[in-house]
């Protein structure tokens, strides 16, 4: 039975000041959360005072976003050991936004992914389509390409490690949100890309998220379906209560 991981994605939002208060409230309704996975994704501004929010919690700690060098002169940047000092245990790659406004591309998010898994880090791998690509009906084809791109030379022992972020790019922050039964289909295709790349029993093991607008009222549907593991969440992880409630419609 795959465990369930739900993550908030804050994206460039709460100061520090912020991001203390609302690490403390969700670590007031889960800090002994032991059957879902939780993930807080502050800025990197936050990242170390959230993490000694959450230090003897089972809460962890998750990085927005990270570069595929060690160090170097790479202007504004963050390594995975920068991160790791910081206790951070997983981080989003090949988020829609970062895809779209700073043009990163499946190789780019693939050596990410690399390195990530390299480090001992879990990568959140983000895969989705735009409006155009739905309507078209060219909805497999562009997910296909992103999951078997950014999955490239991922050994099958590392998918107990890594997670797939389903999120459709036009549900991002639209306040639409794809039905159950859309979701579920995309997930389990996803699920049969991986099977046919790495085999049956790295497909059953990695975890696959929704991550399109999920919030209190369509998370217990959208969790019931049989391949959706998780979610990855934006808006609704800046409140505290709303995002607790998505984790216990989880359980």
């Amino acid at each position: 039975m795959r465990k369930k991981i739900i993550a908030g994605n804050w994206k460039m939002n709460k100061t520090v000041a912020d991001a203390v208060e609302l690490a403390n409230n969700v670590k007031l309704e889960l800090a002994d959360c032991k059957e879902v996975d939780v993930v807080l994704c502050p800025p990197f501004t936050a990242l170390k005072s959230v993490s000694d929010v959450v230090s003897e919690t089972l809460i962890n700690v998750g990085s927005q976003n990270m570069s595929s060098e060690e160090d170097g002169a790479y202007t504004g940047e963050i390594s995975h050991g920068m991160l790791k000092e910081l206790f951070v245990r997983y981080v989003i790659l090949g988020h829609s936004e970062r895809r779209e406004y700073y043009k990163e591309n499946d190789f780019w998010v693939n050596k990410k992914v690399i390195k990530a898994l390299e480090k001992n880090l879990r990568p959140i791998l983000c895969v989705g389509e735009k409006l155009e690509d739905r309507e078209n009906g060219n909805t497999e084809k562009v997910v296909e390409v992103q999951v078997r791109e950014g999955l490239k030379d991922v050994p099958a022992s590392a998918y107990t490690e890594l997670v797939i972020a389903y999120e459709p790019v036009w549900a991002i922050g639209t306040g639409k949100v794809a039905t159950s039964a859309q979701a579920q289909e995309v997930h389990a295709f996803i699920r049969g890309i991986v099977k046919d790349m790495v085999g049956a029993e790295a497909a059953d093991a990695v975890r696959i998220q929704y991550g399109g607008s999920m919030k209190a009222a369509n998370a217990p549907e959208l969790l019931s379906q049989p391949d959706i593991d998780g979610g990855l969440i934006g808006g609704a992880a800046l409140d505290a209560t709303s995002f607790a409630a998505i984790v216990k419609a989880a359980l």
